[in-house]
């Protein structure tokens, strides 16, 4: 394989704009909408050539948000940043900064949809 496992994830949601707020506030980030014939689509930040992969929140018919068996590590300089935001927008900190030894550190959170996600960083 010449490259990354992952290409590209999907967050559903049932309240689309709750969501990018959450996401925008927690991560201090700005998402762009996508054109999407029978769905919405809000896209998060992503630069050609950067490691990592890209992803966006989706409202679709028949896919129901929260209960899902995926879990999305979005990247940070230092989690406990992120995970002090989650509450303020409206999430849920599941477990706060723990060390997972030499590969860093992980939070994990519930967003405003009832997805889980977590945040990672070396420091």
């Amino acid at each position: 394989m010449e490259h990354n496992a992952i290409g590209w994830f999907e967050i559903y949601v049932q309240d689309l704009e709750r969501a990018r707020n959450f996401y925008e506030g927690v991560l201090d980030v700005r998402l762009e909408r996508l054109a999407g014939p029978d769905f919405e689509v809000w896209a998060f930040p992503s630069k050609e050539g950067a490691l990592g992969a890209s992803g966006a929140l989706l409202k679709i018919e028949g896919m129901p948000s929260g209960g899902n068996s995926t879990l999305v590590y979005f990247i940070c300089e230092d989690c406990a940043l992120e995970e002090g935001r989650v509450a303020p927008n409206g999430g849920k900190v599941h477990r706060e900064k723990m060390s997972i030894g030499p590969y860093g550190f992980v939070s994990l959170a519930v967003d405003t949809e009832g997805n889980m996600f977590g945040l990672h960083s070396m420091k």
